[in-house]
């Protein structure tokens, strides 16, 4: 089956859709947040805008260190394709919160939802990757891992150019409020189309202690030295990226001196 086939099997298509959609609205979710920090809200926050850009970030990131062993593990024990929607279930309450905290512009309560956010990305990765060897054959596996790397970087692009065109309206707290609720839905509907992809080790006793279990996957990974060099470089691309994107609105204000559309 060829890559575009893909994108038609009911295994794969509906499984591909909610991990986009779920992209995309983490990434309108923090771009808006970051755009209306640096442009709309210097007079109602009393920390630097530089500091809280920074910490924006740090906390939708920080859950990734801290939570993925955890995750990996939950992943393992139960049925992927009912975390995959109970995690896009928790979508949707997190952003129905996150829709009254822009509408009331509460913007800490929003970095706190940006750090829950990230946490549920967090769970939702392990189980994004894992169901893959399962939906498809061995002959697929290269394909439709591009497809969701493809897919993940469309939706990030798609997002951080969308937030950027929400945050220019008028009304852009109203639009920001009612589009990531209606993104994390359309997530969760996608979801209930994945068919059941059973666990691996329902025996599996969970450790939820989060330092110990990071530690531990270093450990074991680190003797793997390609696999070890390899998530060294991943992490470090993504590190940089996510430094570079965070830097944006503020050098795009003060030192360009543009408006939203520069940022974008």
């Amino acid at each position: 089956m060829s890559q575009s086939q893909l994108l038609k099997n009911k295994k794969f298509a509906p499984f591909f859709a909610t991990q986009f959609f779920g992209a995309f609205n983490d990434n309108i979710f923090k771009n808006c947040l970051m755009l209306i920090v640096a442009y709309h809200a210097v007079d109602k926050i009393a920390v630097d805008t530089n500091l809280l850009l920074n910490l924006a970030a740090g906390l939708f990131i920080l859950p990734f260190f801290l939570f993925s062993a955890i995750a990996g593990q939950i992943t393992d024990k139960y049925d992927k394709a009912m975390l995959m929607r109970r995690i896009k279930l928790a979508e949707i309450v997190l952003m129905s919160f996150a829709a009254l905290a822009f509408i009331f512009e509460l913007y800490y309560v929003l970095l706190a939802l940006l750090f829950l956010m990230g946490s549920q990305s967090t769970f939702f990765g392990p189980a994004k990757y894992a169901i893959l060897p399962q939906h498809l054959k061995p002959e697929e596996l290269v394909g439709g891992n591009a497809l969701v790397e493809m897919g993940t970087f469309v939706a990030i692009l798609l997002g951080t150019i969308g937030a950027g065109f929400i945050v220019q309206q008028p009304q852009y707290l109203w639009w920001s409020a009612v589009l990531i609720v209606v993104f994390a839905v359309i997530g969760y509907v996608f979801s209930r189309s994945i068919p059941s992809a059973p666990s691996s080790q329902p025996d599996l006793q969970i450790s939820w202690n989060p330092l110990t279990n990071t530690y531990q996957m270093v450990k074991l990974i680190k003797a793997d030295k390609p696999s070890y060099l390899a998530i060294l470089a991943i992490s470090w691309f993504w590190f940089l990226g996510a430094a570079y994107l965070t830097q944006f609105p503020n050098y795009s204000k003060v030192t360009l001196q543009g408006d939203e559309s520069v940022v974008t």
